[in-house]
């Protein structure tokens, strides 16, 4: 029997609803409107990549965030598996924010 096909587009569109809902807990605005996601992907299995990085390598979160950002993507319809990397490079800067975001906090 062949394994279910997902939608990937689908999926990855679930995955950045999820990914809306995380706050990074001292900035009031969302962790992908932050600029704080470099990539999300989803495999036809329904395994699901994303690739974050922290606003600083000290940041409080450091610990909580990449954990919540697993639970919210395992709990996407079509997830069959979730990983989430944290990487530093390229260094987050305030650049990557988006246009709301800047708005948001008076950039």
């Amino acid at each position: 029997m062949d394994a279910v096909s997902v939608n990937t587009s689908d999926v990855e569109g679930g995955i950045i609803e999820a990914l809306q809902t995380c706050y990074d807990p001292e900035i009031p605005v969302n962790i992908y409107e932050l600029g704080l996601i470099y990539e999300v992907k989803v495999e036809p299995s329904g395994s699901a990549l994303v690739r974050m990085t922290l606003t600083s390598p000290n940041c409080p979160a450091a610990a909580e965030l990449p954990a919540e950002v697993e639970a919210k993507v395992r709990g996407v319809s079509g997830v069959t598996d979730a990983k989430v990397d944290v990487v530093w490079d390229p260094p987050w800067d305030q650049s990557m924010m988006s246009e709301a975001a800047k708005l948001q906090l008076g950039f």
